[in-house]
């Protein structure tokens, strides 16, 4: 069955046009509660959501929804999303709600949900709800309706959580960190988990006023927090996203560091520890010094599709711990089931403590080559798939690259476009390619 709502990650659009609207997210929670009824006699379902204004309106109608349907709520407030994965597993409830748009500015609206045990829902679940939503409603009657209550101290038992997860011999203590929540579901949050660690913090980005969430902050723009660090002589910088399971890290001299080396990292710190690492997954566009460094260590590398709901996918096929994205998502499954800014940051802060290093130092076996991306438009019914051109180009381009480099061509999903990606140690050698395949598709 195709999907009509559901995409990579949940319902998400702009608020006020279909589908991010109350009256669809009234009968959305409706079908998510029927679906459930069918399993649990009582359901229990778990809302959190992030910082912006359109949160109080959505997390009503989807409240409201559900209870419709006979499934009782609690609420969490604002939360970051794997908070929210961790509560329903702690709560013991059936299903975990986040309303969230992640990092997209705050006119754009969505919701996730996760499973009893903090796992994103498969797409045959999906399925059933969309399928749902095409019946006609089935109200109970008032003795069987839902209840709501809310989780007032869900923000402090997630703060607990995070800190589990960082070493009992180990602290934060001497350390200066610039914290940088998006405006978003960690401002109250992520500045008290590095503080009850011991460190000195400097909070910026935690001021929301429901219109401001990654606004020129936040893991999307980075530069905020390299100038705080540096004006501020911090050790560290953190930068979340607006639901906070994205993750960026700055040093000290301002520069920063990306998924997909702070991925290299958290490999290369189990490894130290005489832990066995046999395997990582990354995505299609992971840099490819990470494969390379990692195999030079018997570590196997997988790439999954792009999007981290296809990174978890291949960790529990192959039975792996660690993956991530270029863009800041990270896993680490003995952790948490899910990907967590917070907890991923702890990891790399972990390791530099134990090591005494900072994070160049760290990154040392580590030199991520360039990489060159050019988006070429398309037309209307141009069938780049089969271009004899762009095949022989791309045949040339492989050959001349060889095992240091590659070619990654890929279509838009929300545009004409052609994204073309080459990847090479040397950065002319890339241009230059990417420049021939484009020019392939344009003659």
């Amino acid at each position: 069955m195709a999907r009509n709502f559901f995409g990579t990650d949940g319902i998400r659009g702009t608020v006020g046009q279909a589908p991010i609207t109350p009256d669809f997210v009234l009968r959305l929670g409706h079908a998510v509660g029927r679906v459930l009824k069918r399993s649990h006699d009582k359901p229990l379902v778990l809302i959190g959501k992030d910082t912006r204004i359109s949160g109080y309106m959505l997390e009503a109608a989807l409240e409201a929804g559900l209870n419709s349907a006979g499934a009782s709520v609690m609420l969490l407030g604002p939360l970051p999303t794997p908070g929210v994965a961790y509560l329903t597993r702690a709560q013991r409830a059936q299903l975990g709600v986040v309303i969230s748009a992640s990092h997209n500015p705050y006119p754009d609206n969505g919701i996730k949900f996760f499973s009893a045990q903090g796992n994103k829902l498969p797409d045959d679940w999906e399925e059933a709800v969309e399928a749902a939503m095409q019946e006609a409603p089935q109200w109970v009657n008032a003795a069987e309706l839902g209840k709501a209550q809310r989780l007032d101290d869900a923000a402090g038992r997630y703060i607990e959580f995070c800190k589990s997860t960082f070493a009992n011999d180990l602290s934060l203590h001497g350390l200066k960190i610039v914290v940088d929540a998006a405006h978003g579901a960690a401002y109250h949050i992520a500045p008290k988990v590095f503080h009850e660690l011991g460190a000195e913090v400097l909070a910026i980005g935690c001021q929301p006023n429901g219109l401001n969430i990654n606004d020129q902050v936040g893991a999307t723009h980075p530069d905020a927090l390299a100038r705080a660090v540096r004006a501020n002589h911090a050790d560290y910088g953190v930068a979340l996203d607006g639901d906070a399971d994205r993750l960026l890290m700055v040093d000290a001299q301002g520069r920063i560091f990306n998924g997909d080396e702070l991925l290299y990292l958290m490999v290369q710190d189990r490894l130290q520890q005489g832990q066995r690492v046999p395997g990582a997954v990354g995505t299609l566009m992971t840099n490819m010094a990470v494969e390379l460094a990692l195999r030079q260590q018997g570590v196997e590398f997988v790439r999954a599709k792009v999007g981290d709901r296809y990174v978890l996918e291949q960790l529990h096929a192959k039975g792996w711990q660690l993956g991530g994205e270029g863009s800041g998502h990270l896993l680490a499954l003995d952790k948490h089931s899910t990907g967590d800014g917070l907890i991923s940051a702890l990891q790399v802060l972990q390791a530099c403590v134990r090591s005494g290093k900072t994070l160049v130092q760290l990154l040392q076996g580590l030199q991520l080559f360039p990489q060159e991306l050019i988006n070429v438009r398309l037309h209307p019914e141009q069938d780049w798939q089969n271009s004899p051109a762009l095949q022989t180009v791309q045949a040339q381009a492989r050959q001349a690259l060889a095992d240091r480099g590659r070619v990654l061509i890929r279509a838009s999903g929300t545009e004409p476009l052609l994204r073309i990606m080459v990847e090479a140690q040397d950065a002319a050698q890339a241009r230059h390619w990417a420049q021939q395949l484009a020019d392939s598709l344009r003659t």
